[in-house]
């Protein structure tokens, strides 16, 4: 039997407390009657459907024990249905009994067996039961056996046994079978071996589009966007219509390279196929504009779109959050919830952050308070997060201590940065140094915790005490992630690091920065050696390679390259932008008339005529 051949292979998981969705108002209702049904088809209809749409174990039990008083498990595959069911509840006892009961399991009854493990994740029962299943009955393998393996192997990150059932396939022929061939493309794309997704791909003759997206998909989701970009390509030039998932996949491919022109490309297609109007890809294209520093297309996508969503308005209401307008922010959250469109935990996240960007503390508290007592929506880390940063904005740094401590759930490493960021602000080393030590428990390996405490001391004139983080880190080997802005030329994303002399235009860019920097510092803007953060005494040394940071490379570089005064430079930055190079973009705007918009870790920066949309405050 399938359940003494589990215990032998494995012990068999215990059942799973499981919580019921709200969706799933059917677990109150009670089991359906059989009987009334004029004929058998009608009434195993109606039982398939009863077990299909089971939200509680109690009833789902109960339909089994009608089934055996009144049906056949052989009738319209009940006995599967049941099997399923009990899996998706969470039950795999109840499962792996109700399969011992069943009279001829054929290759469906045991294909549909698996599938419910792997639908779950669970690797390990997914084995067990394709090894009963050979040892039992010696039934041949199909495409319904292996999928489901394969994507379980996917879902665990399991290449090992994975490579193992792809050498099976091998051996049985099952590679040329297309469904086989893309779940393996996936799990090896996933697993970040690239070269043999790319190589099983290129065996494939004709690949169908769940072919290309799933190469597709791997690429822009393992960090190579641009490779995922090129396959894109192929597929129009293959003929291959893209849908909705194709289109969203390289959407974010646009995000990760950072192109303003690809967007705008992706963005036509979309208009001359009319797919513009797809809520799920006007709300990604709108996301996309915003994240790319162009607020306006993102309003002009937003205007388009026809009775837009919770997840439409949320898209929104982030943008102008992200950009520094807060006011817009709320009022588009006001004309959400006149719409009546109801905001989940997502909106206030980003309804909170916006009020914190702009400053806005009256309003940042009401809206913390009435979340829970009118929306119904429980305070989440993430809230608590913004609400510190709010309070720590306006330098109320006692407030956003006592509210981290009354917390309901453990603090995270976010909250307690943002705590730290405003101590840094507001000069508290005391309690900025034990925000440090709460963050260094969570994530001691985290460089950006280490640059925090520095920059902090730093901006106090603390040198010695800033040295003395960096030698830590350098004691626990502790990697820091090297600074890079990245700006968009022509038909390339031009990448800078500091001190960069890689760029085939390096002298150019280099002059052009001498020149800014003579003019900047000539203004009264003084070099700010604190944000320094190698270990160099030299002041003049120290001052040289601020000068060179990867931000004012990138600024140096699209002045030097764009003509049009009135299209801004837009920049992106992989780390938070440091006080040097923020108040140097902000003298730039002015002295060169230009508007400047630098996107950090953390926010966008609109530096114009010498002031930032942060207000100085980031």
């Amino acid at each position: 039997m399938a359940a003494s051949i589990f215990r032998n292979a494995g012990q068999i998981l215990l059942p799973v407390k499981f919580a019921i969705s709200r969706r799933l108002c059917l677990a109150s209702q009670s089991p359906p009657q059989l009987h009334g049904f004029s004929n058998l088809d009608s009434l195993v209809s109606a039982v398939i459907t009863a077990v299909t749409s089971c939200a509680s174990i109690s009833n789902c039990r109960s339909i089994h024990c009608k089934v055996m008083k009144s049906l056949s498990f052989s009738h319209g595959f009940i006995g599967d249905q049941l099997v399923s069911a009990y899996l998706r509840l969470g039950f795999t006892k109840d499962a792996c009994n109700m399969f011992d009961e069943l009279p001829d399991r054929d290759l469906v009854s045991w294909n549909s067996f698996i599938s419910g493990f792997s639908r779950r994740g669970d690797l390990s029962n997914c084995l067990n039961a394709f090894s009963a299943m050979k040892l039992e009955t010696g039934v041949e393998a199909n495409e319904g056996t292996i999928v489901p393996l394969i994507s379980a192997c996917t879902e665990t990150r399991a290449l090992d046994i994975g490579t193992y059932i792809h050498g099976f396939i091998l051996k049985f022929g099952m590679l040329l079978e297309l469904r086989i061939a893309n779940v393996l493309i996936n799990m090896y794309g996933k697993s970040g071996y690239l070269d043999g997704a790319s190589g099983l791909f290129e065996a494939i003759p004709i690949p169908n589009l769940v072919s290309w997206n799933s190469i597709i998909a791997v690429h822009v989701q393992t960090g190579k966007p641009e490779e995922g970009i090129g396959y894109f390509i192929r597929s129009r030039r293959a003929g291959i219509k893209p849908d909705q998932a194709t289109l969203i996949t390289t959407l974010e491919a646009c995000e990760e390279l950072g192109s303003a022109k690809l967007a705008e490309a992706i963005h036509g297609f979309l208009f001359i196929t009319g797919l513009d109007s797809n809520l799920t890809l006007a709300t990604g294209l709108l996301s996309l504009y915003s994240k790319l520093g162009s607020l306006v297309a993102s309003q002009k996508v937003f205007s388009h779109i026809r009775n837009p969503d919770s997840i439409a308005w949320t898209a929104m209401l982030a943008s102008y959050g992200v950009h520094g307008k807060g006011k817009e922010a709320v009022k588009t959250f006001n004309l959400m919830v006149k719409e009546g469109v109801a905001p989940d935990h997502v909106t206030f996240t980003h309804l909170l952050n916006a009020c914190s960007h702009a400053g806005l503390l009256k309003e940042g508290k009401a809206y913390f308070e009435v979340m829970t007592l009118i929306y119904g929506v429980e305070p989440r880390v993430d809230h608590f997060s913004c609400m510190v940063d709010l309070m720590g904005r306006a330098g109320l740094l006692s407030d956003a201590y006592k509210l981290i401590i009354s917390m309901p759930m453990k603090p995270n490493s976010g909250v307690w940065g943002a705590l730290m960021g405003a101590c840094k602000k507001h000069n508290n080393i005391e309690l900025g140094k034990e925000a440090f030590d709460n963050m260094l428990a969570l994530e001691p390996l985290d460089s950006r915790n280490y640059l925090s405490l520095s920059n902090m001391y730093s901006s106090a004139g603390l040198r010695k005490e800033s040295s003395e983080v960096r030698g830590l880190m350098k004691k626990r080997s502790v990697i820091r992630i090297p600074g890079s802005s990245c700006i968009e030329h022509g038909k390339r994303i031009h990448r800078f690091v500091s001190g960069d002399r890689s760029h085939p235009l390096e002298e150019e860019i280099s002059k052009k920065l001498e020149e800014l920097v003579k003019k900047v510092r000539g203004s009264g803007a003084w070099a700010r050696t604190e944000f320094v953060l190698q270990d160099v005494d030299d002041e003049e040394v120290r001052e040289d390679m601020i000068n060179k940071h990867s931000e004012k490379l990138a600024i140096a570089f699209g002045l030097m390259v764009s003509a049009n005064l009135r299209m801004p430079l837009v920049i992106t930055k992989n780390l938070r932008i440091c006080g040097d190079c923020h108040e140097f973009a902000k003298v730039v705007s002015r002295l060169e008339g230009r508007e400047i918009i630098i996107r950090d870790k953390k926010r966008f920066h609109h530096f114009s005529n010498g002031s930032c949309s942060c207000r100085d405050y980031w």
